[in-house]
């Protein structure tokens, strides 16, 4: 495996716009990169931090919610999807899945490395799914990891469909009602770096489709564990499915449901049609 170490990443106006290139040059592959990037010494803004709890809805408090590390991660992400060897286009891949393990609380004082890695190449029934393997850790031990399942569409094989899914909890009458902003991505976007087109204006995102511009699937995801924040573990895993997407401005249903051993299943709706935008689990480590 070929490790490069990266003493910050790149801005993410040149990150989109090496995928909006990569896009129109029609990347073609077969096999991912063996590499592995790493960014060492890395602090937190606190301000940047405080922005982001902001958006999603955590409290201000000295550690980091699960989801951050998640964000200063992203960067390496797209370099990875960006960078020549990559087999890819960045733009129209989808999030499908992710998992994350947080071994204990992390604090906004510690100096963290983050490695990513991309893995797993495997068919899909509606193209080709892959993983971004990411780990954290502080003072040589790991504290925070995260599987991110990919998908490329088109020309899916149908040999094998994607992993079982955490189920989503059953409706009750204990159901929150959010009303969610039309603005919310380009919010989300700036505490996050996260500026997909899909996910600003209507007009960008249907230049890929969409009718309106949608939520990034981690601030659904960050969303509903800000929700459940009174209620995690010091050391859990928290693993998602992200189903229909979000379109902004948008109604949801928040449900979500005590399980056996101690975890949670929770899950996000259209208030209205009841059509699924995520589930997901909670599961606390022995």
């Amino acid at each position: 495996m070929s490790v490069r170490e990266l003493t910050a990443p790149s801005s993410t106006a040149a990150l989109y716009s090496r995928a909006l290139l990569g896009a129109f040059a029609g990347k073609k592959g077969k096999e991912l990169p063996d590499i592995e990037l790493v960014m060492r010494d890395v602090k937190i803004d606190r301000s940047a931090l405080a922005g982001y709890n902001r958006v999603c809805g955590f409290s201000q408090r000295e550690t980091l919610p699960v989801t951050y590390p998640f964000v200063l991660a992203f960067p390496l992400h797209m370099e990875l999807m960006t960078a020549p060897e990559f087999p890819f286009a960045a733009m129209g891949m989808v999030h499908i899945r992710n998992s994350i393990t947080q071994h204990r609380p992390v604090s906004a004082s510690e100096t963290l490395t983050i490695a990513v890695r991309p893995a797993n190449l495997r068919p899909h029934d509606k193209g080709l799914q892959f993983d971004f393997l990411t780990t954290l850790t502080s003072g040589g031990e790991v504290v925070w990891e995260s599987v991110s399942t990919m998908l490329r569409r088109g020309g899916g094989s149908g040999e094998s469909k994607s992993a079982a899914a955490p189920k989503a909890a059953p409706a009750s009458p204990a159901v929150v009602q959010w009303v969610i902003p039309g603005d919310t991505g380009r919010r989300y976007g700036a505490v996050s770096g996260d500026r997909n087109p899909i996910h600003l204006y209507a007009f960008t995102a249907r230049l890929f489709g969409f009718p309106r511009a949608i939520a990034h699937g981690m601030w659904t995801k960050a969303r509903c564990l800000s929700a459940l924040e009174s209620r995690l573990p010091d050391a859990f895993t928290v693993a998602v499915q992200f189903k229909l997407p979000v379109l902004l401005p948008a109604k949801v249903a928040f449900h979500s449901d005590d399980s056996a051993g101690g975890g949670v299943s929770f899950s996000l709706s259209d208030f209205k049609s009841g059509k699924p935008h995520l589930a997901g689990t909670i599961t606390p480590l022995a």
